[in-house]
């Protein structure tokens, strides 16, 4: 057999593996030696204490014949996709029905799989930097073109630098799908009600379709800043939102989210024909998706009680606290410094003109902390480091006297 040929022209390995293979060469060649780590994005604290209870009750289910639940519908149960459309939609104004929400195994895996209800031939706009998995997966689909100068010739890059406040514009180019994230990883910065509007004109004005990566919605604090697409008028015509509950309720082991699919929302099809891209998507997910674990939807329902909905507000206020404190701790060592407000992530410019890497290198072997570099994320990150709030308190404070007894010097 003939293999997919766009997997070798992926440069050789995903950014993440490079930082752990990175990291474990220096723990072996360093014995002893306490690496705190600040860059991948997983999550310290435990599973509240709700979802935990409703699961083991699900658990139990499983043990009764009168309860037990084989396959499940494969959009999700009624049950979960019901309290995300009530407390996540309807209680905000919006106006987003249950069977409008597809419960997912997480969003990494749906913003790589919407590329099945898409053409090979559309041209995709990603913000540079950006999250890798929205490059890869389309390079994956036949839809990067050439690799050429560190650029996929066939994607529209939306640069985003401390010029524009690290938030991609509308560009001149037409883009038949764009990816936007905010708040936004790796850069921490959010956009304003105002801007998004201006991406669902654009939009609509080039019968395009935004893919918005939500994932980090449950962070924002700042009453400028939208916590979905679907409150800009018109964003139901031109969206779909991607949400993971993997860093509001620690699920990154479990493994469950969703994304929203208007019924308004269309494609056109080789004739010019409107199609909804809803029904696209609900035929992909019954052909190759058996649907979310029973077991994991209890425990995502569970985050929807009053008590779910304060336990995930002090996690969340946790990962913030730790973002604070690297934010205000990096600047005073003299960093220029984004992010770490509305988002556990800190983007973090070179003090001296340093590589990503070569800043990676210099905490991980003088500071002992292990960060990832921003040109990992895009040819426009070079310079830049990342740094996450989501390690324990205790490790978020040793990590950042770390970063003043070395950089102060």
């Amino acid at each position: 057999m003939r293999i997919n040929d766009n997997f070798e022209k992926l440069p050789e390995s995903y950014l993440f593996s490079t930082v752990a293979a990175k990291l474990r060469k220096f723990r072996e060649e360093n014995p002893g030696v306490d690496v705190i780590r600040m860059d991948i994005g997983d999550v310290t604290l435990p599973i509240p204490a709700s979802a935990i209870s409703a699961m083991h009750r699900a658990v139990d289910d499983m043990a009764q014949k009168s309860s037990f639940h084989g396959y499940g519908p494969e959009q999700g149960y009624d049950f979960l996709r019901d309290a995300v459309a009530a407390n996540d939609y309807v209680a905000r104004g919006i106006d987003i029905k249950a069977d409008e929400i597809f419960i997912s195994d997480g969003a990494k895996s749906d913003l790589g799989n919407l590329g099945d209800i898409y053409s090979e031939d559309c041209v995709v706009a990603v913000a540079d930097p950006g999250y890798p998995v929205y490059v890869d997966s389309n390079v994956i689909d036949g839809r990067g073109g050439e690799l050429v100068d560190r650029r996929w010739s066939r994607f529209v890059y939306l640069d985003c630098n401390e010029a524009n406040g690290f938030k991609p514009v509308p560009p001149a180019e037409h883009a038949d799908v764009i990816f936007l994230c905010s708040p936004a990883n790796p850069t921490g910065v959010s956009f304003t009600r105002e801007e998004l509007a201006a991406w669902v004109e654009y939009a609509r004005a080039n019968k395009a379709v935004i893919i918005y990566d939500s994932a980090y919605c449950a962070y924002i604090t700042d009453p400028a800043v939208p916590h979905s697409i679907y409150e800009i008028p018109g964003a139901r015509e031109v969206a779909i939102e991607v949400r993971s509950f993997s860093k509001t309720a620690g699920f990154t082991g479990l493994r469950c989210g969703y994304t929203v699919v208007p019924s308004s929302l269309c494609g056109t099809d080789a004739e010019g024909n409107e199609v909804p891209l809803r029904k696209l998507w609900l035929r992909r997910q019954t052909t190759k998706f058996n649907g979310a674990s029973y077991i994991i939807q209890r425990g995502a329902e569970a985050l929807y009680t009053e008590e779910g909905k304060r336990e995930v507000r002090e996690n969340v206020d946790y990962y913030l606290e730790n973002a604070r404190t690297i934010r205000e701790t990096m600047s005073k060592a003299g960093f220029t410094v984004f992010g770490g407000e509305n988002s556990p992530y800190i983007w973090v410019k070179s003090p001296n003109g340093e590589g990503s890497w070569e800043l990676f290198g210099k905490c991980l072997s003088e500071a002992h902390i292990s960060c990832t570099p921003g040109v990992g994320f895009g040819d426009a990150g070079e310079g830049y480091i990342r740094l996450t709030g989501f390690n324990t308190r205790e490790n978020t404070k040793e990590a950042m006297r770390r970063i003043l007894d070395f950089f102060k010097k």
